[in-house]
């Protein structure tokens, strides 16, 4: 369990710090590299201390390879021992929440007590694949009436994973998701609006939000609409908040400066709409200097890159500014290698200096 300090250098309560894995496709190399490498980057991970390791779900898209979670999560399943993992995540307008519900009773049948079952409203694709996953839908990408009772297959998902029944009056009454066993996933609601914080406020879930999505003010406003509107359910008496931010630390600030430069044109291409592989750093940095100054401070003000005590601060200010109780992690960087380094670097921060019997400081944690 991780223990972290706060800026004034009191203790805080307890947080675990958790990863997200887009399966970042990376140029020069083929897009099933990056599904073999979220299977390394999960054993990292583990090792690291790491709560919880969430894929992603994405579709016809050329950045991101993740584009089927639960299967990737067979896989993590028997690569881990300890680590939660799940899905950040499944995009249930595009499938009936009877399939959903097995799949994720298979995996909680693979690793009892360990898995999450993170929900998504998407899309998730553009219009035309996300027409393909679903063309029985009546409207592109995916109908207004999938949209429009995502609120009902939410609770029928729930429903199905944790074995209860649907009601009588349900037209799949007596209908159950196989196999059963004692335990079932944690499920999430994840996003970045006030829809989907709203929604998992009413039904009683933990809630995640996406704040390398958008604002710091969109980020408050969707948190207080959560808490605001939570009502405690049978699995979850009082909100349970995470806040999935970019962070990346490095030896140096010359080195986390190189990080964010070289994330920079891939981030503002997404932005733009075009999905493509993350660039290999004196690529991406070159392109970087052309761009215009203000847009690279606005992406600083919602990506955290710095020396391990430089992002742990900001970290520590985040948790404490919105009262996170949990911080969720991603690391666009190119190199696998660079991104396990980054991940060991926050985990680490300070642990062989850090000792029960002297004040703490504004950047210590150990694992």
């Amino acid at each position: 369990m991780l223990q972290c300090v706060d800026i004034a250098g009191t203790s805080t309560r307890r947080i675990p710090l958790s990863v997200l894995d887009q399966s970042l496709v990376t140029a020069g190399h083929v897009p099933a590299q990056a599904i073999r490498d979220s299977v390394t980057l999960a054993r990292a991970c583990e090792g690291f201390g790491y709560h919880r390791y969430w894929v992603s779900e994405h579709h016809g898209n050329a950045a991101m390879a993740g584009s089927a979670p639960e299967v990737l999560l067979g896989a993590l399943a028997m690569a881990t021992r300890t680590m939660r993992i799940g899905s950040a995540g499944v995009i249930l307008p595009h499938y009936a929440p009877l399939k959903v519900a097995e799949q994720f009773r298979v995996l909680e049948a693979l690793a009892p007590g360990r898995i999450d079952l993170g929900l998504g409203r998407g899309p998730g694709a553009d219009r035309q694949t996300a027409y393909a996953l679903r063309p029985d839908a009546l409207d592109n990408p995916v109908s207004m009436s999938a949209m429009d009772s995502f609120p009902a297959n939410v609770e029928d998902t729930l429903a199905l994973v944790r074995g209860e029944p649907l009601g009588d009056d349900h037209v799949f009454a007596g209908v159950f998701a196989q196999p059963r066993g004692p335990t079932a996933p944690q499920p999430w609601i994840l996003g970045s609006g006030k829809y989907s914080a709203r929604l998992a406020g009413h039904l009683g879930l933990p809630f995640c939000q996406a704040h390398f999505f958008g604002s710091d003010s969109e980020a408050s406003q969707a948190i207080g609409a959560y808490r605001a509107g939570f009502r405690a359910s049978p699995t979850l008496t009082e909100p349970l908040v995470g806040l999935c931010l970019i962070a990346m630390a490095a030896p140096t600030s010359a080195e986390a400066e190189r990080l964010f430069l070289s994330y920079v044109p891939w981030r503002l291409s997404r932005d733009a709409g075009r999905m493509v592989p993350l660039q290999q750093p004196e690529h991406a940095i070159a392109a970087a200097v052309g761009l215009d100054q203000d847009t690279i401070q606005r992406l600083r003000k919602t990506a955290v890159f710095g020396t391990p005590d430089e992002v742990f601060a900001r970290i520590a200010g985040l948790k404490t500014g919105y009262e996170i109780d949990e911080m969720v992690i991603l690391a666009p960087a190119y190199e696998l290698s660079v991104r396990m380094a980054s991940y060991g670097l926050i985990a680490g921060i300070n642990q062989t200096q850090a000792t029960d019997d002297r004040p703490a400081r504004a950047s210590e944690f150990w694992l």
